[in-house]
């Protein structure tokens, strides 16, 4: 067992420098810093230019393995350097995760509850009136792009706060931003600033779910094992889930885990469409601005916790 721990774990660590490595790369290939720089007005000298991206460690002149070497050796001391704004990256990780783990926690969490119960109850009503209802939700979900769906549940909210004539649902933002108490009236306020987003992400989660989990269930029903417990004395619920449930459930690990790895860098629309500072929307804007050591960094992060989470 210890052997087997200790391959993985050599593994993942090569995995984690593959990532790494073709992330520096095709970004340092794919943008060019420069840009942001030139045609200002006035015109910034050229070697204005030059200083600005030598301080940042990304200027194209010098060669590219050269850069990826001083990359690796601050990288590897946990230093990832600066943005195109010249702000740490480090702070920016620090600061964001938070911002999109308080959003993706409760959101995978809820996804993957509901998703499993809703699969299991489908499964034992096959084709009864809940499981044709749920079949229909779910590809209705499936089909309708994560942004689109935000944006529906957006107007949604605001349509019903206009309806009942308060603001319930916040569709902006963590908190609000002129709010001034603090304690249970603070918690309540980010809250209902909590419940759209992740109210969008957990909607996808729980279809995604059903499904897998339904089929899972169907393969279990009918397995020797079960018939096996009823006749020695259980009931059909009790023999369903201390025993189907356990199987069927098994199959589904490997989908948390990799699906909460990539939900804190894979939820970008979400992000954006409700105004939280998460690492999601980081990654798009520094894409937008030739960020390379933002986007190395976010590339690093989410290699480990992908790796992490499979592990």
């Amino acid at each position: 067992m210890l052997n087997y721990v200790i391959k993985r774990v050599l593994n993942f660590l090569v995995m984690v420098v593959l990532a790494s490595t073709l992330g520096y790369l095709l970004s340092s290939l794919a943008f060019d810093p420069r840009s942001n720089y030139q045609g200002a007005n006035p015109p910034i000298p050229e070697s204005t230019i030059n200083a600005k991206l030598d301080n940042l460690g990304v200027n194209p002149a010098k060669p590219l393995l050269s850069r990826y070497a001083t990359w690796v050796g601050n990288a590897v001391t946990g230093d990832f350097g600066l943005t195109v704004g010249e702000q740490n990256v480090n702070e920016e990780i620090s600061r964001r995760i938070w911002v999109s783990l308080r959003l993706l926690v409760i959101g995978s969490i809820l996804g993957s509850v509901l998703g499993v119960g809703l699969g299991v109850v489908s499964a034992v009503r096959q084709y009864g009136a809940t499981d044709r209802a749920a079949s229909m939700l779910s590809f209705a979900l499936l089909s309708t792009p994560v942004f689109l769906l935000a944006i529906l549940l957006k107007f949604g909210a605001i349509d019903l706060n206009n309806r009942i004539g308060t603001t319930f649902f916040y569709t902006i933002g963590e908190y609000s931003a002129d709010f001034s108490g603090n304690g249970w009236d603070l918690f309540v306020n980010r809250l209902q600033h909590l419940i759209l987003p992740t109210l969008s992400i957990a909607l996808g989660g729980i279809a995604f779910y059903s499904r897998y989990q339904r089929n899972a269930m169907l393969d279990v029903l009918g397995s020797d094992f079960l018939r096996t417990a009823r006749a020695k004395g259980l009931t059909g619920s009790q023999s369903l889930f201390r025993h189907g449930l356990r199987v069927a459930i098994l199959p589904m690990a490997t989908f948390f885990a990799y699906s909460f790895g990539l939900l804190v860098t894979g939820a970008p629309f979400t992000e954006t469409i409700f105004g939280w500072n998460g690492m999601g929307s980081w990654f798009i804007v520094a894409v937008q601005s030739n960020d390379i050591n933002a986007v190395s960094a976010v590339i690093v992060f989410s290699a480990v916790l992908v790796l992490l989470s499979g592990l």
